[in-house]
């Protein structure tokens, strides 16, 4: 009971309040969702928050399976480095690891450098202020978020099981499709959610690398509430962002359904 209060009054009640303030407009119930459907400009910064959380969650469920399968075969000791190596990066704040990458992508950054003194450019060229440059920061800030969440459900898989599908005669590709994937689906659930909702809604990452020119809903949300101080406008966004995110969830539970019945 404590805990369903502290939800209740922490997260629901705030939640529905700015949804409800939505639909408080003398113009009409849905009159500020028609407004931010009918402009062009922010249907393409809600399609761009979309396909960056969407990119930024495949590959970091690609690159996080593939390490933290690495990582789970590992002995004890070696295992143990490999997980704090990749939990390293968690200790530094989001803001920080974000402007690392300004260093490292700008025209006078290490990159642009690197390609220089190797030949395969002759000048430098702006790799910041892309969508490019937000996913490639994003599933830095995410991936060991994936790889912690993996290792341990990697881990808990019998090994018996893998060795038992060899014995009868199972190829490893499909050893990997019919039993390890299945099992490992509730970790790549997880994971994935947690990537989503986290990209979905980032600010300081798109604020920093993408600027103006690639605005995201995050930001997009702080210039309706801070700047412009349209707090409609801005609950508007909010209750976007809560509806899409419920709904990828709610896809992403029906497709563990499907790849593992027991896994949701």
């Amino acid at each position: 009971m404590p805990a369903t209060i502290a939800v209740v009054v922490l997260l629901i009640i705030p939640v529905a309040i700015t949804i409800a303030a939505t639909f408080a407009e003398p113009k009409g119930i849905f009159a500020p969702y028609v407004t931010f459907f009918s402009s062009g400009f922010r249907r393409a910064v809600l399609y761009r928050t979309l396909e960056v959380a969407l990119v930024t969650t495949a590959i970091s469920l690609t690159v996080g399976f593939i390490t933290a399968y690495v990582i789970a075969q590992m002995p004890g000791r070696a295992k143990s480095i490999m997980i704090v190596a990749a939990v390293f990066p968690l200790l530094t704040g989001v803001v920080v690891r974000s402007f690392a990458w300004l260093i490292i992508l700008g025209k006078n950054g290490i990159l642009n450098a690197m390609l220089i003194s190797t030949g395969i450019i002759g000048e430098p060229f702006s790799m910041l202020y892309t969508e490019g440059s937000v996913i490639v920061a994003m599933v830095y800030l995410f991936v060991p978020l994936m790889i912690l969440t993996l290792v341990g459900v990697l881990e808990g898989i019998p090994r018996d099981l893998i060795d038992a599908a060899a014995s009868l005669g199972a190829k490893p590709l499909m050893t990997f499709f019919q039993v390890i994937l299945p099992l490992a689906t509730p970790g790549l659930i997880v994971g994935a959610v947690l990537v989503f909702t986290g990209s979905f809604t980032s600010y300081a990452t798109p604020q920093l690398l993408g600027g103006e020119k690639q605005m995201m809903m995050g930001t997009f949300l702080y210039q309706r509430a801070m700047v412009t101080f349209d707090w409609v406008g801005a609950s508007t966004i909010a209750a976007i962002m809560v509806v899409l995110t419920l709904g990828v969830v709610l896809i992403m539970s029906r497709i563990a359904r499907r790849l593992n019945p027991m896994a949701v």
